[in-house]
């Protein structure tokens, strides 16, 4: 997180991890406070689609720049269902 922001606190790095090694049960949409993305996700592992999602949404996360991070997830708190590769409204 860049320094002097001030928001909700979550990390970037933090998000991503959890995204590439959790992803599939979509633990890093709880983090971020997307729940309805959570569950969509968690219910996808089921048929194995969402480990695929988790993975490539953990190395959007990781590259993300830390500004686009601020802005997207400590700045406001994401919608009830939103995904990373969705673009900001």
């Amino acid at each position: 997180m860049s320094q002097g922001s001030t928001g909700r606190g979550k990390q970037k790095v933090v998000a991503g991890i959890l995204g590439i090694l959790l992803g599939g049960l979509g633990v890093h949409h709880f983090y971020l406070g997307s729940v309805g993305s959570g569950i969509i996700c968690l219910l996808a592992s089921c048929v194995m689609l969402g480990s695929l999602i988790g993975l490539i949404e953990g190395i959007m996360l990781l590259i993300m720049s830390d500004e686009d991070f601020d802005k997207r997830y400590n700045q406001r708190a994401p919608e009830s269902v939103e995904f990373v590769f969705m673009g900001p409204k």
